[in-house]
């Protein structure tokens, strides 16, 4: 009868051929790998650099989970940390991605579109420099959303490390919305505006106040119904280095012969006139005054109707505003730190957006909006 004998040589081959035969078939077998994640290691050094180390540390911070545990007496968690930020090295400039500046998106979110996810997905500005915070009602149709927006968020995060967003915050809201029903007719009703963007104005605030970190630089707000922008809105945005701009909101719908075409969508977007002041002035001090409405004429001029929709017409146009509308608006942070907020009450007969671009105006801010230059609306 034959055997085999392992003598001393041949058990390290043997070991060397087991751990090869190993790895070869973890490498066809096992989970993918992120070769980005591999083929960037500048990447992966740079997001750690940014990511949190405490639960106390900025929303804003990719949080990454200590490893050890809390009842762990021979690895204790670490105090929370004490970090100095130099806000006046803080910059918001024309040339965002050479500064490496920080720039937070915030949704309130009352219905989830796929093409919104797949727009906001599409943003050219470096994902690594991009935070997400979104805010969703209390109502049934808030609930849906927050699911479907959280497994959107779920499957891209689990993505190509250079694709991922620094980070990812949701908020539900902490009040009864004004009105539940999100059907357009009834969200634009004269009657409900009121109690409507007070609502909208307190969810942009707690939104705000939650998300904003001390090295963010800039803030992006964009509608859950803006479905289609330039991939390079920001940059586009921040390339005029105002503290306050505005692109112009429209819609594509098709006519009643079946060819395509775009209209205006937010008039919020706007500059006096003294028609407005004239109704200010004789209103009450809870009353506000309401844009696009024939039941209270103001005949300020609309960015909206301003637009030269020609495809030779000057996306760089400027035009100065004394209100402006929410659907995409980029503000630099120091605007909100400085304490421009959205009232969610009666300010010099504003509230809301409009409202945050006087109370920005008393700071010293001016508004800015871009007539030629579109963002389009879902159409319902």
């Amino acid at each position: 009868m034959s055997y085999f004998r392992q003598t001393r040589s041949s058990r390290p081959a043997l070991a060397l051929s087991a751990v090869t035969l190993i790895v070869l078939l973890y490498f066809f077998l096992g989970p993918s790998v992120d070769v980005s994640s591999t083929l960037d290691p500048l990447l992966r050094a740079r997001k750690s650099a940014a990511a949190a180390s405490n639960p106390l540390s900025p929303p804003t911070s990719a949080f990454r989970k200590s490893r050890s545990s809390p009842g762990d007496a021979q690895q204790p968690l670490a105090p929370p940390p004490i970090v100095h930020y130099q806000l006046n090295n803080l910059t918001a400039s024309s040339n965002p991605i050479k500064n490496n500046e920080k720039v937070l998106v915030l949704t309130p979110l009352a219905r989830f579109y796929d093409e919104y996810w797949a727009n906001l997905c599409a943003l050219a500005y470096p994902h690594e420099h991009i935070s997400l915070g979104f805010i969703t009602p209390k109502t049934p149709q808030g609930n849906e959303a927050t699911k479907q927006l959280q497994e959107a968020v779920n499957a891209y995060q689990k993505g190509p490390l250079s694709q991922r967003f620094e980070s990812v915050t949701f908020l539900r809201q902490d009040f009864e919305p004004a009105i539940v029903s999100q059907d357009e007719k009834e969200r634009h009703k004269m009657a409900n505006q009121a109690s409507r963007r007070a609502s909208m104005a307190k969810a942009r605030n707690s939104l705000l106040f939650t998300t904003m970190g001390p090295t963010t630089s800039w803030v992006l707000w964009l509608d859950g119904d803006i479905i289609e922008t330039p991939e390079t809105l920001v940059q586009d945005l921040t390339s005029f280095d105002k503290s306050i701009i505005v692109p112009n909101c429209f819609q594509r719908y098709s006519t009643d012969d079946g060819k395509n075409a775009i209209r205006p969508y937010d008039y919020n977007s706007w500059r006096d006139s003294d028609t407005a002041h004239e109704l200010a002035s004789k209103m009450g001090n809870d009353e506000i005054l309401l844009e696009g409405y024939a039941e209270m004429p103001t005949y300020r001029t609309l960015m909206a109707m301003l637009a030269e929709t020609d495809d030779n017409s000057d996306k760089r146009r400027l035009m100065p505003l004394d209100g402006v509308g929410g659907t995409a608006l980029l503000v630099k942070a120091d605007v909100h730190r400085d304490g421009a907020m959205f009232p969610p009450f009666s300010f010099y007969h504003l509230i809301e957006t409009e409202g945050f671009a006087k109370m920005a105006r008393r700071l010293g801010y001016e508004s800015w909006g871009l007539p030629n230059y579109f963002v389009y609306h879902y159409n319902e």
